[in-house]
């Protein structure tokens, strides 16, 4: 419980903490860009990546499966970049986009790729 409250006083108070697997939940856009942007050198690198992977690669594949090709908002160009890419551009494009980060994770990332990968008609 101790380590709970140290945490949650942490992440509120601005300073860069490593990450712990049990903080893998998205409140907000800030909570995504955190789990998106873990140090290689943290302990938790490979499941913060992971997870971010999954969500950013979920809610992608959930949009191209809901919205017909002629409705879509988002082309990505060919060769497709890769999740790696992906991952760390959303973490310096939101980064520089403070007004979003107490918006929905999923709001925010579908932001950045429709700024990113827009569909030219």
């Amino acid at each position: 419980m101790r380590k709970l409250v140290l945490v949650a006083a942490l992440m509120t108070s601005g300073v860069a903490i490593a990450a712990d697997s049990s903080t893998f939940q998205l409140r907000d856009a800030d909570h995504l860009v955190r789990a998106c942007s873990v140090p290689q050198d943290d302990p938790h690198f490979a499941n913060a990546t992971g997870f971010c992977h999954g969500v950013l690669v979920g809610a992608y594949r959930y949009y191209e499966s809901t919205v017909t090709a002629e409705n879509r908002f988002i082309c990505p160009p060919s060769p497709i970049p890769t999740r790696a890419r992906v991952m760390n551009d959303f973490v310096a494009w939101a980064k520089s986009r403070p007004q979003y980060m107490k918006d929905p994770p999923v709001d925010t990332l579908f932001r950045y790729l429709a700024e990113t990968y827009p569909c030219k008609k």
